[in-house]
């Protein structure tokens, strides 16, 4: 790469892997949530992010490029990642919490490349294409926000509230009483 132009090309592709493999995720990680805010959550992102999808292609279409997509390595391990959570037996809120997590590490890449993808748009005077990207970092930041406020308002306070069961066997026992003398 050796202009702006070309890296937002090749940034782009990346980004367009990236809400491909996401549009597989979401439903996977809707199925997971035990709490119905959460499985919602997700379902509407599905939407969102299938929009998204069209919306770079539109990008692609404006800079006169082939909408083809880069493996973005970024993602793809932020997914493998959660692909083994959601493997794994958990209390149903606490693998909401993690899942909740995993979403958020998406949703912080996603609104990073956006942020940068918005300002070398803005720089090469693509202005229509910027649109098309401010959009998509919107509904990425308003996914971050609406995470952070289901994990708050219910799964992270509830899961708190869960002890695990070694804590509860410890709490039923009672303390070793002095054998007297």
């Amino acid at each position: 790469m050796e202009n702006i132009r070309e890296l937002l090309v090749h940034e782009l592709r990346d980004m367009l892997h990236a809400e491909q493999q996401l549009v597989k995720a979401l439903p996977k990680m809707a199925e997971a949530a035990a709490s119905i805010e959460l499985r919602r959550a997700f379902e509407s992102h599905l939407t969102e992010t299938e929009q998204q999808v069209n919306r770079l292609e539109q990008v692609f279409e404006r800079l006169g490029e082939s909408a083809k997509a880069k493996k973005c390595d970024g993602i793809a391990g932020i997914v493998k990642e959660g692909d083994k959570l959601n493997r794994k037996d958990g209390a149903g809120l606490v693998m909401d919490a993690a899942l909740i997590c995993s979403a958020q590490k998406v949703e912080h890449y996603e609104i990073a490349a956006y942020g940068c993808l918005c300002t070398w748009a803005g720089l090469l005077g693509e202005d229509e294409a910027k649109s098309l990207l401010q959009q998509n970092l919107a509904e990425e930041k308003a996914a971050d926000q609406k995470l952070t406020q289901i994990a708050e308002s219910s799964i992270h306070a509830k899961a708190q509230l869960r002890p695990d069961a070694s804590q509860e066997q410890r709490r039923v026992r009672s303390p070793v009483e002095p054998v007297a003398p």
